[in-house]
């Protein structure tokens, strides 16, 4: 017959100690396994038959919430369920437990649980689309006109190496767990790394705190199977024995474990880290796929500006006045000017795949207006639309003459029937991140 032995008999657990496995056994159950709709809703509602690594890092994302998004009041209730559970647990189940075997299990799905949390964010910043490179009218806008949030990524993206290397300690933190042995180990990497981004998304006001806190709750869970040894072996130099109980798997269990643990790695390490290196060279999930004008990206100085057939002189106070103008490679233009802009936020790490979605270039900042284009080459006309959903209604329908290489004049109408006229003239702007990216670390620049 298939069965598991357990090496020795069961150790000796005090009353307080049953009760604080009860209490803590049915919180981290309920925070591991999938108790809520929405994530059987992404379940269902994947394909299959094409799965990105998006869908993977949804799937992997998941803690339970009961009021519709992260908070800790999802924590509170579930606190709340685990007691009354750990009240009942004695009045309804009357058998005899052996309670280091289900605390090894349950350590088994915490285990696997913040290894698949880890691994997704690992990947992410091992090819680093998590924080990307900033965009032409990101390098172009003020250091003040950028929230907390947007500078924090900012700063990330410029530095790819070393958010490399952030996603590989990250990726070998959850392999670490991935073995019993060196779960350890890889909680004290976890502790501190997850730590630090739950006081960095409160530090710099991002929204993934309450996910990052929960992370460091099941890497503070699986420590403590070790740290109370740990305490008395280092600091008081005590003589410290080890955990004798030990699972050997033998027959079918053993076959079982072996092929879960396999698909476990070929499917969330595997497999997620391919897809997540094709999106890495598809140019990641944060800025439109859609590409923009061909050999006209860059920014350009607005040197005559004319509203409803009046000439308006540069001024950095004036609201309707164009400054400059910026065309990115995809289908996006910037508009500087002091028009009123309501921040839009991204406050947690979403990857979407329509590029309607995909506000990271205009999210946290202000100080720019940000449209998306089509352009009629047989009309030579442009349609913008502002991409702020604040701004709905912000939108102009202009034709578009490029003069020569540098100097481009769009002229046309907005939603309120004003007329616009204005003449760009292109800067050949070296940016000091562009070029030391092109020159290396080592390299002297030229500029």
């Amino acid at each position: 017959m298939s069965k598991i032995l357990e090496l020795n008999s069961q150790s000796h657990w005090s009353n307080s100690e049953k009760t604080a496995f009860k209490f803590f056994g049915i919180y981290f159950f309920l925070h591991v396994l999938p108790i809520d709709l929405r994530f059987f809703k992404h379940l269902f509602s994947t394909n299959w038959l094409h799965v990105q690594y998006r869908d993977i890092f949804y799937l992997s994302r998941y803690s339970p919430t009961f009021t519709g998004y992260d908070s800790f009041i999802n924590w509170l209730i579930i606190i709340i369920i685990a007691a009354i559970g750990t009240f009942l647990w004695d009045k309804i189940y009357t058998k005899e437990i052996n309670y280091d075997k289900l605390y090894y299990w349950l350590r088994v799905l915490v285990r696997y649980r913040l290894a698949i949390g880890i691994i997704a964010y690992g990947f992410l910043k091992f090819f680093p689309i998590q924080a990307p490179f900033p965009s032409i009218s990101n390098l172009n806008t003020n250091y003040g006109d950028f929230n907390a949030w947007k500078l924090f990524s900012l700063g990330l993206g410029v530095v790819p190496n070393y958010q490399s290397f952030l996603g590989l300690v990250e990726i070998i933190s959850g392999l670490l767990l991935l073995n019993r042995k060196t779960t350890t180990i890889a909680t004290l990497i976890i502790l501190p790394f997850a730590g630090n981004v739950a006081i960095s998304n409160i530090a710099y006001e991002g929204g993934e705190y309450v996910y990052a806190f929960y992370l460091v709750s099941l890497a503070l869970y699986l420590f403590a199977f070790d740290a109370i040894r740990l305490f008395n072996l280092l600091s008081l130099d005590k003589p410290t024995a080890p955990n004798r109980f030990q699972p050997v798997f033998s027959g079918n269990w053993k076959r079982y474990r072996i092929g879960l643990k396999t698909i476990f790695i070929l499917f969330f390490v595997v497999f997620y880290g391919l897809r997540t290196y094709a999106g890495y060279k598809n140019k990641g999930y944060h800025f439109p796929k859609t590409k923009g004008i061909e050999n006209i990206s860059g920014l350009y100085n607005v040197s005559e500006f004319r509203w409803n057939n009046q000439v308006i002189p540069y001024s950095k106070t004036d609201s309707t006045r164009w400054q400059n103008i910026v065309f990115e490679k995809w289908n996006t233009i910037s508009i500087k000017s002091n028009k009123h802009v309501i921040i839009e936020n991204l406050p947690t790490e979403e990857l979407y795949n329509d590029d309607a979605s995909r506000i990271y270039e205009l999210a946290g900042t202000q100080g720019r207006h940000y449209y998306s284009y089509d352009f009629d080459s047989t009309r030579s006309t442009l349609s913008l639309q502002n991409r702020n959903k604040n701004h709905p209604f912000d939108k102009f329908s202009l034709s578009f003459k490029k003069l020569n290489d540098s100097t481009i004049v769009l002229s046309g109408i907005s939603t309120g029937k004003d007329s616009v006229y204005a003449v760009l003239n292109k800067i050949n702007k070296k940016y000091l991140t562009i070029e030391a990216k092109k020159a290396g670390r080592r390299n002297a620049l030229k500029l």
